[in-house]
């Protein structure tokens, strides 16, 4: 617990440093820069010993003032979000200082400093807290940097527009997390969220606490129909804050769902029938969308939309393998998802990144204007590529692994004697759909953007600085890790 509070803050001092160096000065801007990446790492370091020990370290601080506790818990369940977030949050940073270098953008540069470290900073908060104030603060927190962040090119009307929409949506998330901790009572608000399996789904008001659960962290997911602030926002902002975004934040929405279900000791098989169904649907529809754009960023976003579908289902599955007995389709499906959280986060994270390195060299995000970057931008071209064989699912990268859990869960289901999950054999085909059309997605863009001839002048255009690189690198080398790994296990 000392390291993750240390990370903590750590990244808080690290964004209130950055404000001083908006007038030129590079010394508060590269420590700014030194204090964000330690506090990554060190989160990084915590998480992983979170994972490797058996019991959960709580951090409860009375609170005189509202007569409650300051609660943390780092469990197994919250170091699984951790471990790609503070990955993510560290990888950002060191592209931020190239992407956006201090000394060409001191204003901007201090802008994204002071704000990218206090959103990881909430999201750590929010992934480790112990009870509702504490989470609702945090959820604040980072709504709020989040907006912020998005403003970034606050003189575009799009950014403008796209703000406005984020904010109003992760309030109208707020309103209901406000109802579902008024449902759940003032313990769980104030001293401690309810055990694991201390709640029975059937009395009272579980199922308003459910679907309160779905409306607020379904909203911060980008779940379908709830998604309507995620494309722009992802578009809008600067390309190492869209891969925080979209690998990291959005993920404390499943976060959210996963714990507040985690409360029920028999949750009945229609709540895990419902986010199958959700997940589906989010899945296919987030894959269409996303070939019908033209934005690299808003295209990247709506597979977002579809990797959250794809964890839904994960989930769904786990929850009716769970409802009806079926114990290797309750362990299959949650492998399955829990490891595509991470997954997704890291191969996303690095499709964003090398969006940013695209965008920054041919100065447009619009597909139909790029072409013939592979001999300009080779390097960037490779991890382009890698990150989206990841994202389809193609082996030997980590995309491959966890899916391949989800269709186990699936096929497990489907042959159950019983008949009770013959549900699966239908989602089998949907799932099999959302890969086939990420794999057409994914080839149509890296045909368009890094072959054929150049449809624009490319004079003066090169390969990202090495910080970029750097952080590419280490994302596609974890990719690999994850499935070489997993493939020889």
């Amino acid at each position: 617990m000392t390291l993750y509070i240390t990370a903590i803050v750590l990244l808080l001092l690290s964004g209130l440093l950055a404000p001083l160096s908006r007038h030129g000065s590079t010394f508060w801007d590269l420590l700014s820069l030194i204090l964000g990446v330690a506090g990554a790492v060190l989160g990084l370091a915590a998480s992983i010993i979170c994972l490797l020990q058996p019991e959960a370290y709580v951090l409860t601080i009375p609170w005189p003032g509202i007569g409650g506790m300051l609660s943390l818990r780092l469990d197994h369940l919250a170091a699984v979000f951790l471990l790609p977030a503070f990955f993510i949050i560290g990888a950002g940073m060191i592209y931020g200082s190239g992407y956006l270098p201090h000394a060409a953008h001191p204003r901007g540069s201090a802008w994204v400093r002071s704000f990218y470290p206090v959103l990881a900073a909430g999201i750590g908060l929010v992934l480790a807290v112990g009870n509702g104030i504490v989470l609702l603060i945090s959820w604040e927190i980072m709504a709020l940097c989040g907006y912020f962040l998005v403003m970034t090119e606050r003189e575009e009307e799009h950014c403008r527009q796209a703000g406005f929409v984020y904010l109003v949506s992760t309030h109208a998330g707020t309103l209901a997390l406000f109802a579902l901790f008024s449902l759940l009572g003032e313990e769980a608000c104030l001293i401690s969220l309810p055990a694991a399996g201390s709640i029975e789904a059937a009395a009272g008001s579980g199922t308003a606490v459910f679907l309160l659960t779905l409306i607020g962290f379904g909203i911060k997911a980008g779940i379908m129909p709830l998604h309507i602030w995620l494309p722009a926002a992802h578009a809008a902002a600067p390309s190492h804050v869209s891969a925080l975004m979209s690998g990291v934040m959005i993920k404390t929405g499943i976060y959210g769902i996963l714990r507040v279900l985690s409360f029920f000791q028999d949750a009945p098989a229609w709540w895990g029938g419902l986010i199958l169904v959700l997940g589906l649907f989010s899945g296919i529809f987030g894959v269409i969308f996303a070939i019908a754009q033209h934005d690299i960023k808003r295209l990247l976003a709506y597979h977002s939309i579809e990797n959250i579908g794809i964890i839904l289902i994960g989930i769904g599955a786990a929850m009716l393998g769970k409802a009806h007995g079926v114990a290797a389709v309750a362990v299959l499906g949650t492998a399955g998802a829990l490891l595509h959280v991470i997954n997704h986060g890291l191969f996303k994270g690095l499709l964003f990144l090398s969006a940013g390195s695209m965008i920054r060299a041919f100065g447009s995000k619009q597909l139909s204007a790029c072409g013939g970057l592979l001999p300009i931008l080779p390097y960037t071209g490779l991890f382009f590529l890698g990150g989206a064989a990841a994202i389809c699912g193609l082996p030997p990268l980590n995309g491959f692994v966890s899916e391949w859990f989800i269709y186990l869960a699936l096929f497990q289901g489907g042959a159950d004697a019983a008949g009770a999950m013959k549900i699966f054999l239908l989602v089998l085909p949907g799932l099999a759909m959302i890969g086939g059309l990420a794999l057409l997605c994914f080839a149509k863009v890296f045909g368009l953007c890094f072959l054929g001839t150049p449809r624009a002048d490319l004079h003066g255009a090169g390969e990202a600085p090495f910080p970029m690189l750097l952080a590419m690198g280490l994302l596609l080398a974890a990719c690999l890790w994850i499935g070489l790994v997993s493939c020889h296990a």
